[in-house]
């Protein structure tokens, strides 16, 4: 390159050196833990090599693993031409979810896609999950996107993965680059698709989702798989007679086809059951293992040592070799460890380019799954049960209880005995690797249908009295099965209501929040069965109005609450606990719906008496921590600014022990505490500490919304609203712009689902982004987002005028901003006087806290009709917001000063207008 080709692209590499190995990407982000371990790898799209029909013979499993491509893709036409439409069409990022059973041909189907996409001059890469023991091969990807049309991401194994783990594959830099941009995510259900779905949203990406249904010509699919499978063992195309069995599974189909040829070429009889199928594969494994250890020398490992191996390694997975060495140590095989080692990988080598790895599982998983269910004692099938495997899932699944939990399940789908005599009797001496096993783990335990209730419950007993970030849904399955079968064998009053009112909680800690208001309204139907039990009734009401909040209906919560606390007032003496969580409830419900003063003073009330009970019992301090991060809210918004931050630096205080204990129940309410500690500093002009507590929630929001989006994006997206203006505040516009965008997008995805709940906040984000827009933008660019602001805010005050008058007064201010700054002044008057309307109306309701706003919008009339040379209009408007702030001064001098000024100023200058001869206040002389 010369001189004078001009500046070239500037590309940075990091690479990170952890136990011998070194991993870098250029063009790309590397996350990792805190052991240096990496979270995913990413490397380049690698097409199928041809392996040697020799060495694919050994082993006839080895057919079917899709790597090799063994059999031509065949039968998914119209799924390609989806996909390929899904790619060319569209907006910058899209994501795709392809789910089925396993061995259904999803793997195949991205391949043939990858391949196509490829060769399309698009940059294709593979995300693995890279978490554990496995270390990535040696060596750099390049995943620069200079000169190719777009990038193509393929995460296998999708709802595998933790949520968190994918968010931060999500956020990667790969993906957010200006060319087009695809993920497509293969998984086995849909479950975690959901979640998935409103992470994408976070980034703007469009999402869908296919369920790959049952090949649409099985019989082609089944001879083209025979044909192909007859070339590998050298017979003529056609040669093997049959027709085709009627399965649905495009794996069955293959297994079918393998079979037959093998069993011809063998002179074998061809078994039909899908079952013996699986048999007539695993014994091919057992006569390659003795075939090799035949051959081998004295020290080579025997077949039964072999079959121990491989049964440890669908368990385990890959691992590096150091954790590999482990895993064999505790198979007590008799063999040299490294020389079991060496022997399985030449069996099964690593799928990892450039190797590095041992103990690669069987594939496909299918097949693993059945063969740890066939080598389990307990099935009826013609094959050797080892009485070894409980010994060996008792040493392996403590420390791999993800994968091994998970496939376990699996395999008890089909195989009925591997849940009552396996699995299940595991978990009930050991409840807690359910919950080690992860969220997805617990959700797939509550879908097993024969799963007892005495383990759900001893699994259930073990969850966490609270939330738990990353255990929620799976802890809300759980809870949802157990309720579910325990109230089908006692649906008396007490038990529906209990039960109904603890799954309403987990639902609601799961951002199930719909569910969770049916549950709750059956709870209440059920407990007031109970004419005698007044506490289950009040608690009953109680989670009843925590629903009703939550799904954007504060009337009703209110009167939900109001009447729990009554109830719970009059067993005061016996269950304090109680009546004070629901006055603290209470006190949010009051100043939802508006009523401040009554919510101070409530709230007020319930600190005092959870500071009893915190003192004597340490175990109500998260609830004394609610309590006062709500009673500072109270004091703040009645002008109580010094009472305010010292209240809610108590309440940070607390949730700070609180999650130095357990940060998965309690950064929640740490987030909520450190945004309205942040709002508190910019009210006193300390804007640095303020822009520190909001980026220390945007942070911790973050975290929480990647674990559970549907139970976290709307704290989310408040945290980034807060930090969006804290940022503006501090000089850093752009940035301040950015983020307001960004609680925009989140709003409105959630809105979208929900409008009572969440258009409200959307409004308001949106007329925040006009204010920042007028000092960054021209002028029309800040209008569209304060009309919509107006509009959305307009739908919500119609619905609940008493809830949105003041809301709807400061969009209304904010839209005449902006009218006035694009030059259209009537427009502007008529949106200034809606905002007074608003605000009088707000002001006569709760006047301490409305004054200011509506002293202030008076004075934004009164310009404005000055503006017009209306002096003896803009008077009224003046003078009234005068007599107002300074009748209000005492509540904030500092806050009512500067407007008391500017009314005076303004006033004066009207007064002297109107004194006036009427050419000289128009600027003329008159003819003489």
């Amino acid at each position: 390159m010369s001189a004078t080709d001009g500046p070239q692209p500037q590309f940075v590499q990091n690479v990170t050196a952890v136990n011998g190995f070194a991993y870098g990407a250029i063009g790309a982000d590397i996350h990792v833990f805190g052991d240096g371990s990496p979270v995913y790898l990413l490397k380049n799209w690698q097409p199928a090599v041809p392996a040697d029909p020799a060495w694919l013979r050994e082993l006839p499993s080895r057919m079917l693993n899709s790597r090799f491509e063994v059999v031509p893709f065949t039968g998914r036409e119209t799924e390609l031409a989806e996909l390929r439409a899904w790619r060319d069409g569209g907006p910058r990022l899209a994501a795709r979810w392809i789910h089925a059973p396993g061995g259904q041909g999803k793997t195949r189907l991205a391949a043939r896609f990858a391949d196509e996409t490829q060769d399309g001059g698009w940059r294709v890469v593979t995300a693995v999950h890279g978490p554990g023991s496995v270390q990535p091969p040696p060596g750099s990807q390049d995943l620069t996107l200079n000169g190719h049309g777009g990038v193509l991401l393929v995460v296998d194994y999708a709802d595998r993965w933790p949520l968190t783990h994918l968010t931060w594959l999500f956020s990667d830099a790969l993906l957010h680059q200006d060319l087009p941009t695809r993920i497509l995510l293969l998984a086995r259900t849909a479950d975690a698709w959901p979640a998935v779905r409103a992470s994408l949203a976070n980034h703007r990406a469009t999402a869908s989702s296919r369920a790959l249904d049952a090949p649409p010509d099985g019989p082609a699919m089944y001879r083209a798989a025979r044909d192909a499978f007859a070339v590998r063992y050298g017979a003529p195309v056609g040669s093997v007679p049959g027709s085709a069995p009627s399965y649905e599974l495009t794996l069955a189909l293959h297994m079918a086809a393998l079979v037959v040829v093998d069993a011809q070429v063998h002179g074998r009889r061809a078994p039909t059951d899908l079952a013996e199928l699986t048999v007539y594969l695993l014994d091919r494994e057992h006569l390659h293992w003795a075939t090799l250890h035949a051959r081998g020398d004295a020290g080579a490992t025997p077949p039964a040592a072999m079959n121990k191996a491989v049964f440890a390694a669908a368990l385990t997975g890959a691992a590096d070799r150091t954790h590999g060495i482990e895993v064999v140590r505790e198979l007590r095989l008799g063999t040299p460890v490294d020389r079991v080692l060496d022997d399985h990988a030449h069996c099964y080598p690593s799928a990892r380019d450039g190797g590095g790895t041992v103990l690669e599982p069987l594939y496909p998983d299918r097949l693993a799954e059945d063969f740890l269910a066939l080598t389990l004692p307990g099935h009826q099938a013609d094959y050797p049960a080892m009485g070894w495997a409980e010994e060996v899932i008792g040493a392996l699944l403590g420390r791999h209880a993800g994968r091994g939990v998970t496939f376990l399940a699996a395999a008890a789908q089909r195989w009925p005995h591997v849940g009552p005599h396996h699995l299940y009797p595991i978990l009930a001496t050991a409840p807690g690797l359910a919950l080690a096993a992860g969220s997805a783990a617990l959700s797939a335990l509550a879908a097993l249908d024969d799963v007892p209730l005495r383990l759900l419950a001893a699994v259930e007993e073990r969850f966490p009295v609270g939330r738990h970030v990353e255990l929620d849904a799976g802890m809300a399955a759980v809870t949802r099965r157990l309720v579910t079968e325990l109230l089908a064998l006692d649906d008396s009053p007490v038990s529906r209501a209990v039960g109904c009112q603890h799954l309403s909680t987990r639902l609601l800690n799961a951002g199930l929040d719909a569910e969770a208001l049916e549950v709750a309204q059956r709870g209440v139907i059920a407990a007031r069965e109970l004419d005698d039990d007044v506490p289950v009734l009040a608690a009953a009401l109680g989670r009843l109005g925590d629903c009703l909040a939550h799904n954007g209906r504060p009337a009703e919560a209110l009167r939900a609450t109001e009447e729990a606390a009554a109830l719970a007032e009059a067993e005061r003496a016996r269950h304090e606990p109680l009546y004070a969580g629901i006055l603290a409830d209470l006190a949010v419900r009051l100043a939802e719906t508006g009523q401040h003063q009554d919510a101070l003073e409530v709230g007020e009330r319930a600190a005092m008496a959870l500071r009893r009970l915190s003192a004597a019992d340490p175990a109500h301090k998260p609830r004394l921590a609610d309590a006062l991060h709500a009673h500072g809210r109270q004091l703040s918004h009645q002008g109580l600014q010094t009472e305010s931050v010292a209240v809610s630096r108590e309440a940070l205080s607390l949730r700070l022990s609180l999650a130095e204990q357990d940060a998965a129940g309690h950064e929640p309410g740490l987030a909520a505490s450190l945004l309205t500690l942040s709002a508190q500093l910019a009210r006193e002009g300390r804007r640095a500490e303020a822009l520190a507590c909001s980026q220390q929630a945007v942070e911790s929001m973050r975290a929480l919304a990647r674990a559970d989006p549907t139970a976290h994006d709307a704290g989310l997206a408040h945290a980034l609203k807060v930090l969006g203006a804290d940022l503006a505040e501090t000089g850093q516009l752009m940035e301040g712009i950015d983020t307001t965008a960004e609680s925009i997008a989140v709003w409105r995805r959630l809105a979208r689902d929900n409008p009572a709940a969440h258009s409200a906040e959307l409004s308001k984000s949106l007329s925040n982004l006009a204010l920042l827009r007028l000092s960054a933008d021209p002028p029309t660019q800040a209008l569209p987002a304060a009309a919509e602001a107006v509009q959305l805010m307009q739908l919500r005050h119609a619905d609940a005028p008493e809830l949105h008058r003041a809301d709807l007064g400061r969009c209304l201010s904010i839209l005449a901003v902006c009218l006035d700054a694009t030059g259209r002044r009537q427009e502007r008057i008529e949106a200034a006087v809606g905002a007074v309307r608003q605000y009088e109306a707000a002001w006569k309701a709760d006047p301490v806290r409305y004054a200011f706003d509506l002293a202030r919008v008076l004075h934004q009339m009164g310009r404005y009709l000055a503006d017009d040379e209306r002096w003896a209009d803009a008077l009224g408007p003046l003078e009234g917001g005068l007599a107002l702030a300074e009748a209000y001064v005492h509540v904030d001098p500092a806050t009512y000063a500067p407007l008391i000024s500017e009314l005076r100023t303004a006033l004066d200058h009207c007064r002297r207008r109107i004194r006036q001869p009427w050419w000289r206040r128009r600027g003329q002389r008159p003819r003489g």
